[in-house]
């Protein structure tokens, strides 16, 4: 029972005492005797501690979320709990009056650019594509970040990210983007660093991980994309009814997907 788990959920009695080469009503006489009316209520008890023990957790390493033993289901577990805690902390980060400031200069900037690693500028396409659909232009520096800073102007939004906040490739860039005017949103981790000095909103990652001793960089990633789809909501919401006109209009021109799931079926009045 031990070693197949949640496996057992599904076999029958005859299946498992045939794996395991004893009689079924073995089973039935096992159940009685640890106080249950038989198998079943013996395998259900079982299988609810299980998913128990599966889903609940307490202060999950960032850099080492499961264990090389841990069962499928439990390492799915962990990393979900990994996730909502992720979430959590990076929420309880966010100060109302930066919000505020953050989304007054990405809604009043021609241009919005993203500096970052291209680890981290990797993450950044799905808010790139958010924000394109709503008629923002965001365009990432992922060639000649040098050049894409110089030609910054006083009307571009930088949105700069790196974890340490002393990544030399990105805080190389602070300078220039100063000496152009452009604003610049911070996303970084917590506490002071060079590019908290330089700019002028500050969003905090949440704070977990090891540079490199880890299994991936779950928090991190999770962190960023969380504060990256605030940013966009909060662009969004400004213009609340006239973005979404425009984002589903434009949908309903250029998507020619159908489906058979109710769920994401459209309805006849929005078509």
């Amino acid at each position: 029972m031990f070693k197949e788990r949640e496996n057992i959920k599904n076999k029958t009695v005859k299946q498992i005492s045939k794996e395991t080469y004893t009689h079924p009503s073995t089973f039935i006489r096992i159940g009685k005797k640890l106080g249950f009316n038989g198998w079943i209520d013996l395998r259900e008890a079982f299988l609810e501690e299980i998913d128990y023990l599966n889903s609940h957790f307490h202060n999950i390493d960032a850099n080492y979320p499961f264990n090389e033993d841990d069962h499928l289901m439990t390492i799915a577990n962990k990393m979900a709990h990994l996730n909502q805690m992720t979430i959590n902390d990076t929420l309880s980060l966010i100060n109302n009056e930066e919000l505020h400031k953050a989304t007054k200069l990405l809604k009043n900037a021609t241009s919005i650019k993203i500096f970052a690693i291209q680890n981290n500028l990797i993450l950044c396409h799905d808010f790139k594509a958010k924000m394109n659909r709503i008629g923002r232009k965001v365009d990432l520096a992922m060639v000649d970040p040098d050049y894409e800073a110089a030609s910054c102007t006083f009307e571009t939004c930088a949105i700069v990210i790196s974890y340490t906040g002393e990544t030399e490739g990105t805080t190389s860039l602070l300078p220039m983007l100063k000496k152009r005017h452009s604003s610049i949103i911070a996303l970084t981790s917590i506490g002071d660093n060079t590019l908290t000095k330089y700019a002028d909103c500050i969003f905090r990652l949440t704070t977990r991980e090891r540079l490199y001793s880890k299994i991936g960089s779950f928090t991190l990633n999770d962190s960023i994309c969380f504060l990256l789809d605030i940013l966009y909501s909060c662009v969004f919401s400004v213009d609340y009814q006239k973005n979404l006109h425009y984002t589903i209009g434009v949908s309903k021109s250029f998507d020619p997907r159908k489906s058979s799931n109710k769920v994401m079926e459209e309805l006849d009045s929005d078509k």
